[in-house]
């Protein structure tokens, strides 16, 4: 992790033009390295993002005897250790700031035949893992939470049984790691979900030859399972696209094009969010990469009005929402986002924090239990707290394009464990933003 308390400060600017790629999917970085690693044969991961989240994973599947190349930084090859071939790690796992590397991993670990103790940063030590571990344990896993949070102890030799399982909120963390450990389980594991939620899972696994059934909210696979390498192609990551599709709505002048991003189905509900909101972006160039969907992303200044999110869309769009309040916060009217308790139990209470900053910057804010009430006007600069969460930290730096005055932005360290290189990228785009120690 990187270490000391850094800043942002983020200056006015106006216009954002250009055409950019952005990192590579993080999602799916971690999900390609730990089925390459239980796999037999040898995948090649392209695109893979070159950050703090995703090398945690690689250190992990390493700590447990997966010899990994790094050719380049994007480029990793994988020889497989097969279903069974995984190691006791020497020492603890230690996933930093990772919430979806430890949250799949207990999955993974749950059939194994070693013990293992996963740790992470101060953030992810007070993030929920009993959402995950409860249903594993319905499984036969037997996991220890440290008072439902990291510290996570996966006990070894356990005999897992495949479960019928209602997931009690739409989460594609959990359903990734029941599928996990469902690949060593006996018998068919049937999830049903609440809503749609990002099926990455789903798809990679198809990928490397598993036969994984998906009807309506039902997703259905047999175990125990074995994995055959492939190669996967990462796209670029709409979760990082989303800061510049939100500039690209509230400069006043430019046009900026974001090359090759995935467009995934249950990823993209912010896309559709800003454009019912006025949202001027356009998508081209569709086709198909390592069996996701990509497209270019135009987007131009757009006059952005409030609406009412719909409450479907709000698990298409639950990474995206810090950029999503900054946008309402610029837009004329009233927007209302409700369903999205999900944001409280994220690197930060996402809902609390944004509110706070947006308030601090002058914006009409009412904090909702499970969202936000937010009546667009105009932002003044200030100071405001990211609580280390990265995804709060770009959000305001994106907000300065809609401020009166700079936005300092306390707490950034952790933007590199999502998006490396974001403020270099940003200066290209023609954002004022700069860090500092």
């Amino acid at each position: 992790m990187n270490a000391g308390v850094r800043s942002f400060v983020a200056t006015p600017a106006r216009r954002v033009s250009g055409a950019l790629r952005v990192p590579g999917d993080k999602s799916i970085s971690h999900r390609s390295l730990m089925l390459a690693g239980i796999a037999a044969g040898r995948s090649r991961i392209s695109g893979f993002l070159d950050s703090e989240d995703c090398l945690a994973t690689l250190g992990a599947m390493r700590a447990m005897g997966v010899r990994i190349e790094r050719p380049e930084a994007t480029t990793v090859i994988v020889d497989g250790a097969g279903a069974a071939g995984l190691q006791a790690p020497v020492q603890d796992l230690d996933m930093g700031n990772a919430g979806t590397a430890i949250r799949l991993s207990l999955g993974l670990l749950a059939g194994q035949a070693f013990t293992s103790r996963l740790v992470g940063d101060a953030s992810l030590s007070r993030r929920p893992m009993e959402r995950v571990a409860a249903p594993l344990r319905r499984m036969g896993a037997r996991i220890d939470t440290t008072a439902g949070m990291p510290p996570v102890v996966v006990h070894g030799g356990a005999r897992l049984t495949a479960i019928r399982y209602q997931l009690p909120v739409a989460s594609a963390q959990v359903k990734s790691a029941l599928l996990l450990a469902g690949l060593y389980a006996e018998g068919t594991t049937e999830l049903i979900e609440p809503a749609p939620t990002r099926d990455h899972t789903e798809r990679m696994l198809k990928g490397f030859g598993v036969a994984v059934e998906q009807r309506g909210p039902l997703v259905r696979m047999n175990g125990p399972a074995k994995l055959t390498a492939c190669d996967v192609i990462v796209p670029a990551d709409f979760s990082s696209a989303a800061f510049f599709l939100v500039a690209g709505c509230l400069a006043e002048a430019g046009e900026l094009r974001l090359e090759g991003v995935g467009m995934n189905p249950t990823r993209t509900g912010l896309l559709e969010i800003l454009q019912s909101m006025g949202g001027r972006i356009e998508v081209g160039n569709a086709r198909v990469s390592g069996g996701e969907p990509i497209a270019d992303l135009t987007v131009r200044p757009s006059e952005l009005h409030g609406i009412e999110v719909p409450r479907a869309l709000v698990p298409l769009a639950i990474d995206e929402f810090p950029a999503l309040f900054v946008a309402a916060a610029c837009a004329s009217g009233e927007t209302r986002v409700s369903g999205a308790e999900e944001l409280r139990v994220k690197e930060s209470d996402r809902i609390a924090v944004m509110a706070e900053g947006l308030a601090t910057l002058g914006a009409d804010v009412q904090v909702l239990p499970d969202g936000m009430r937010l009546r667009g006007g105009t932002l003044k600069g200030g100071t405001v707290d990211s609580h280390g969460d990265h995804r709060i930290a770009m959000a305001f730096a994106i907000a300065s394009l809609r401020a009166t005055a700079p936005i300092r932005i306390r707490d950034t360290a952790n933007v590199a464990t999502s998006f490396p290189g974001f403020v270099g990228l940003a200066h290209r785009a023609g954002i004022d933003v700069r860090e500092e120690g």
